[in-house]
């Protein structure tokens, strides 16, 4: 663990000079906080472009692939979490996160929806709630690795009945999405957006190219998706063993 917290800090900022692969340079600022993501799951369901434009802000023209828009949901563990110049706090740095998330556009940047953010962590939930202004909620979470599989669980805290629970692993060997594919559709993207008191924000991401490997999910429950997305029939799934990530403020456009 003490070898964790020495060596993350210095994988992560070796993200910023890794940038052939984006499609626009980082910010000219320094980057804010670092994370890393472990064990994650990319499950990804076809929807209707016309349906997420009635959830998505103004502002926000809706990202499609072969004429189809695409609904994400992606358990993982957050490890390593600092502030720029700080180490990662045993036990605070640690804990399960799960995203349910769509892909927009603005000013030709394309980036990443959130229609919600679950944390087992009620500092992170309420730090980002404050500075990133997303809709993080709290919730009574775990993620067990089985063998070459995870077991995952998520329950919210409050009383909309939120909750996920899965098991997945990894299928194939780690490869990189080639441009305009699919998969990269899906997981190559280094912008958020948010917004705050009604204006449109934008916040920057680094991350090499994702480790991704085919994958296999059984999903024994999901409430998570908004009531008015559908997900129908199996998902594609892709995992991810390890993601470094850093971010940059939230900018306004």
């Amino acid at each position: 663990m003490i070898i964790d917290l020495l060596t993350t800090p210095a994988r992560q900022a070796a993200v910023e000079s890794e940038t052939e692969h984006r499609p626009w340079p980082v910010p000219d600022e320094p980057w804010t906080m670092a994370q890393t993501w472990d064990d994650l799951l990319f499950a990804h369901w076809r929807v209707p472009a016309e349906a997420i434009a009635q959830l998505v802000p103004q502002g926000l023209e809706v990202d499609q692939h072969d004429g189809s828009a695409w609904l994400g949901i992606t358990p993982f563990v957050l490890t390593g979490l600092r502030i720029r110049g700080t180490f990662p706090l045993p036990r605070v740095s640690t804990f399960p996160e799960l995203n349910v998330r769509t892909y927009v556009t603005a000013e030709d940047k394309p980036g990443i929806w959130f229609f919600s953010l679950d944390a087992a962590s009620r500092v992170a939930v309420e730090g980002a709630r404050r500075i990133y202004k997303l809709p993080y909620f709290y919730a009574r979470m775990a993620a067990e690795r089985r063998g070459d599989g995870v077991d995952y669980s998520s329950s919210r805290f409050d009383a909309s009945g939120k909750s996920f629970e899965a098991n997945y692993r990894p299928t194939g060997t780690p490869f990189h999405a080639e441009p305009g594919s699919l998969e990269w559709f899906l997981t190559e993207r280094y912008c958020l957006y948010a917004v705050d008191h009604g204006k449109l924000h934008r916040a920057d991401i680094a991350h090499p190219l994702w480790p991704l490997q085919t994958a296999e999910a059984e999903i024994r429950s999901n409430s998570m998706p908004p009531a008015e997305l559908a997900t129908d029939g199996a998902p594609l799934c892709h995992f991810a063993l390890r993601q470094d990530v850093l971010i940059w403020p939230l900018r306004p456009l």
